[in-house]
């Protein structure tokens, strides 16, 4: 094994790392108001003199596992209001595409235990735009771009600092900390650099009396002492210390009565304003290394840190060596992950995904009864919270390092982003992604009733189900890592999955006839109407993705007992279970059983959403979008050896299928052997997956130059109309950021390109390649006249998802659009962000910016189009 992979065994290298999040303000978890505009009651301009109760925000920061201490990093360009501390962004009222952060900031490298890690901030010299950009965006409408930073122009001359974070560890509790500041304007810029180490405020709420202390001893290090922590002390080079606490500025913020002379944001007024708010005794609970810096054209400055367990008379004489060591080890790590991939700029593509993936880990502390019932020593909240926003999750008692999707923009985990991350993560630490799916199974987590949690702004909301196919994937990549089955992990997930499969079949099939409601399910606005809301006079929205869903749910549940069963045959009767219940799903897509029109439409031949009314009578909601391509994603094929290795599930299903043979042959042409005795188990046959497919691969609906819409173009031209006695509205084939102020408006379901769903497109294509081999070719794409297999289908689509990131012809990414900056600067044009989502036509990045989470799944496609 390299270094890295023997730190990956063992679990306490991964102690400390990029664990603070990028914005605490406007989260749920601080949110005490009666209303839950969660948004109003913290604000950025709040942030830097409120002691938080939840948890930490910086800039390039990282803390240890349970956030007693942080680190992070400060700045001052000498002309702006405020220190910058932390990022600024805007507000979901204030963006006119929802909220936003606006700055430049990129995640370029890291390993799995954080040995090694390295960011970019760009910081202006001029006076940070923050009133600019407020009110521009602010008066902009749904139908224009936003309003980005570097679109103030304020980069333009190149006055800016290019703001180099890394860390690298020598042991569990030694880390180097370098900070490289370059200067890439033409003439001297000067620079305050605060690197700043704080504890969270745990001993002011009532709780937990216990305050720890940061103090100066010496001329060179910053004093550590907390009983839970085995670091003693920050060591510097050069600069001044600045101390104060980390206490609410209740004069500033509720012009009440300071508890400390010198608050939170002491630092920050000390050098601003120049007011005596720092203890001139050299001790509190926030500390920074003051370093007034003037930085030549063109060149570097490099200020050292080192924060560790051991006293060390010279600290910094092998400070160089080391950090070149961990860079070299990373190199080296990186180097076997990626040994089968032959293009330069591929590898670079997929290591800064995986750099993304790394950094957006985040503490994640969120106890819901505390939280609504307040802490002893602040006044109780408002009554109105015990019947407000997540109150019936009272069980949630949540304290873990979590993948978050983006510590910005969704600083909290989300249920269905959280399986795809891991599918990535399991490239590079399979441990940390079986962790991370065992997690959401908790009992602390897991709703009683068995439904996962959704995200913090609404736990009960319902996102797909899709953890199952995650805990399949995970298991079978660490199995090709360590050439183990970790049938512990597997078996502990899927008891707790058929809680959460037993849920959804009670409480979200209201006709009890196997065709499942849901909700938005992630999708925001892909409806012509919000699916979340309660449809009128006892009508029932039948959702074509909740179904299909479902069908894929039990199908990896299928997967996964049938493995099991492989050590224990006590698993063979959940075999049959996921087996007939996969069957009776499909029977219902399919237009089975009486009253049950199925989702398919014949003369469409296409899969849509159905509204069920009191009389039992259907109206389909004939709208083309991803919804009716998801059908695709159930899918699997049982081999001859598989049911040699199972016998008793083989004979049970020869019963079942012998008893219905209607499903049988309407769904799975279970007679219909394939290449070398493979049978499929899916929501199509032949025909109707070719249909679906000729849609999905037609260019002038589904198939952009950057992978699959998720709605067909022909609404560009031609939107959809519905109207009803309750609803008049349209949808239109909307490719870039939406138009629409369903669910905030901050995401659009209705044009672009969305990496998760591609990639579910594309492991299924390759799943029916399995069975059909290659003697089976469709046309690709639709009227072109060129016919390929199932799996070059996949490869070629994958193909287009990585074109939005490689470099064109002409030089130019399409993720960065016609921004001429990012196209062309070459301190701009190899630093990659991954977004939420892509425009249909341009394969723009849009959304949240650093949203590596799922976007990151640009690794596994990487690897796999170079394994193949």
């Amino acid at each position: 094994m390299n270094a890295e992979q023997e730190r990956l065994t063992q679990p306490e290298w991964k102690k400390w790392g990029p664990y603070v999040s990028d914005r605490q303000w406007g989260t749920v978890r601080e949110d005490y108001s009666a209303d839950g505009n969660a948004w109003k009651f913290t604000t950025h301009d709040m942030a830097r003199s409120k002691a938080w109760r939840w948890g930490e925000d910086g800039i390039a920061g990282i803390c240890d596992e349970k956030q007693l201490l942080c680190f992070s990093l400060a700045l001052w360009n000498k002309k702006d209001p405020f220190l910058k501390e932390r990022y600024f962004g805007l507000t979901n009222d204030e963006g006119n595409h929802g909220e936003d952060v606006k700055e430049l900031y990129y995640y370029l490298d890291a390993t799995p235990t954080h040995s090694y890690m390295k960011m970019l901030y760009k910081y202006p010299q001029q006076e940070y735009p923050y009133q600019w950009l407020i009110d521009e965006n602010k008066q902009r409408g749904r139908q224009q771009d936003e309003f980005e930073i570097i679109d103030t122009g304020i980069f333009s001359n190149n006055e800016y600092f290019d703001v180099f974070t890394e860390y690298a560890k020598t042991g569990t509790d030694d880390i180097l900390i370098k900070i490289s500041i370059y200067n890439r304007s033409n003439k001297p810029a000067s620079l305050l650099v605060l690197p700043t180490l704080w504890f969270r405020n745990t001993w002011v709420w009532g709780r937990h009396p216990y305050k720890p202390m940061l103090f100066q001893q010496n001329n060179n290090a910053i004093q550590i002492q907390h009983e839970s922590l085995d670091v003693k002390q920050l060591y510097f080079e050069n600069g001044d210390t600045l101390f104060c606490d980390n206490e609410t500025n209740n004069q500033r913020l509720y012009n009440s009565a300071n508890i400390t002379s010198y608050p939170k944001d002491g630092i920050n007024d000390h050098i601003i304003h120049e007011v005596q708010t720092i203890n001139p005794a050299k001790k509190g609970t926030k500390a920074a290394v003051r370093s007034d810096i003037i930085v030549a054209p063109g060149e570097c400055h490099v200020i050292r840190l080192r924060l560790t367990n051991k006293d060390i008379e010279q600290p910094f004489n092998t400070f160089d060596n080391l950090f070149q060591q961990s860079i070299a080890e990373a190199d080296e790590f990186y180097s076997e992950i990626q040994k089968h991939i032959e293009l330069h700029e591929e590898r670079a593509i997929q290591r800064q995904a995986l750099a993304g993936m790394l950094w957006n880990k985040q503490f994640y502390y969120y106890k819901v009864e505390q939280w609504l019932e307040g802490d002893p020593s602040i006044p109780t909240p408002p009554p109105e919270r015990w019947h407000g926003r997540n109150a019936t999750w009272r069980q949630l008692n949540n304290e873990d390092i979590i993948s978050v999707p983006d510590k910005w923009e969704f600083p909290w985990y989300a249920s269905w982003d959280l399986a795809f991350h891991c599918v990535t993560l399991a490239m590079i630490d399979p441990v940390f992604a079986k962790q991370q799916l065992l997690l959401l199974t908790q009992e602390w987590y897991i709703n009683p009733a068995g439904a996962f949690p959704a995200y913090e702004w609404a736990l009960s909301d319902v996102n797909p189900p899709v953890h199952a196919g995650a805990v399949y994937q995970v298991f079978k990549q660490d199995e090709k890592i360590t050439g183990k089955k970790d049938y512990f992990f597997l078996e502990a997930a899927f008891h707790k999955l058929i809680i959460n499969f037993t849920w959804w079949v009670n409480r979200k099939d209201h006709s009890n006839n196997n065709i499942f409601e849901g909700g938005f399910l992630g999708l925001d606005n892909i409806s012509v109407f919000d699916r979340s809301t309660p449809l009128a006079n006892g009508a029932v929205m039948e959702q074509a993705d909740a179904t299909s869903w479902m069908a894929m749910y039990a199908l990896n549940m299928l997967r996964i007992s049938l493995e099991l069963a492989n050590a224990d045959k006590a698993y063979t009767g959940m075999t049959t279970k996921f087996f007939e219940h996969f069957l009776y799903i499909a029977g219902a897509m399919a237009s089975m059983g009486e009253g049950n029109s199925g989702l398919w439409d014949n003369d469409d031949e296409f899969f849509y959403d159905q509204v069920r009314l009191p009389d039992n009578s259907i109206n389909k909601i004939k709208v083309k979008s991803m919804v009716g391509l998801i059908p695709l994603f159930a899918v699997q094929v049982l081999t001859k050896e598989t049911l040699r290795d199972n016998p008793v599930f083989a004979e049970r299903m020869e019963w079942f299928l012998h008893h219905r043979p209607d499903l049988a042959a309407l769904v799975s042409r279970w007679y219909e052997e394939g290449q070398e005795d493979k049978h499929l188990l899916s929501l199509l046959r032949g025909h109707r997956m070719k249909r679906l497919l000729s849609r999905a691969l037609d260019e002038t609906e589904f198939l952009s130059d950057y992978g699959i819409r998720s709605l067909s173009k022909k609404y560009e031209s031609h939107p959809f109309y519905i109207s009803t006695d309750d609803i008049s509205t349209a949808i239109k084939y909307t490719p870039g950021e939406s138009d629409s102020a369903m669910y905030g408006g901050n995401s659009n379901w209705r044009g672009p390109v969305w990496m998760p769903m591609n990639f579910l497109i594309i492991e299924s294509l390759r799943e029916f390649h399995l069975f059909y081999s290659d003697d089976f070719k469709i046309e690709y794409p639709t009227a072109s006249g060129n016919y390929i297999t199932l799996k070059e289908t996949a490869t070629e689509l994958a193909n287009r998802l990585l074109k939005i990131f490689l470099k064109d012809v002409n030089g130019k990414r399409p993720v960065f659009g016609n921004n001429v900056k990012l196209q062309t600067d070459p301190e701009f044009s190899d630093y990659i962000l991954f977004h939420e989502y892509f425009h249909g036509d341009s394969g723009k990045g849009l959304g949240a910016s650093h949203q590596t989470g799922w976007s990151g799944l640009i690794a596994n496609l990487i690897s796999m189009k170079n394994n193949d």
